[in-house]
């Protein structure tokens, strides 16, 4: 969100120029849409990273017999997270467009600052990685990983043909 919000701020900060020495509203700007990788790739990564781990984490972790009790709240918590995300659109549409002020997310992206809604999620995402640590470190695991001086060898004998 930190790379999403400093390509939105350049790319806000080059429109102001281009309005500023042109009187024309359908203004090209002079920018290149690979500013928009950055972005695209942090998502990219991480949500490989979080869903093969979530999901790993709920079937892990879960009794032997909810096995696929864990996988449906490995789908719950994501469509849980999409409709936070849309609560959250709405909450920040209503409150920054009050008594006159620029709204953060309004129908023109010119006219919006979708810079500080980015710098806003940054902020959260935050909060939750510090929410997740302290989460992680009170965890107790379920299957503890044995110890290798604990772990016992079976030596299987394979009868003769």
């Amino acid at each position: 969100m930190g790379a999403a919000a400093i390509v939105e701020t350049r790319r806000l900060s080059i429109n102001a120029k281009g309005k500023s020495s042109e009187t024309s509203t359908s203004t090209i700007i002079p920018m290149s849409a690979f500013f928009l990788l950055p972005q695209f790739i942090f998502v990219g990564i991480g949500n490989a990273f979080i869903y093969a781990g979530q999901l790993d984490f709920f079937i892990t972790q879960s009794p032997k017999g909810m096995k696929a009790i864990g996988t449906g709240l490995f789908l719950t918590t994501l469509s849980f997270g999409f409709f936070v995300s849309t609560t959250l659109v709405t909450i920040v549409k209503k409150v920054t467009g009050r008594n006159g002020r620029q709204n953060w997310l309004a129908r023109g992206i010119n006219d919006s600052r979708l810079d500080y809604f980015y710098w806003l999620l940054a902020v959260l995402s935050l909060v939750n990685l510090g929410f997740f640590l302290v989460c992680a470190i009170k965890y107790k695991p379920n299957n503890p990983v044995e110890n290798a001086e604990t772990r016992q060898l079976v030596d299987v004998q394979i009868p003769p043909n």
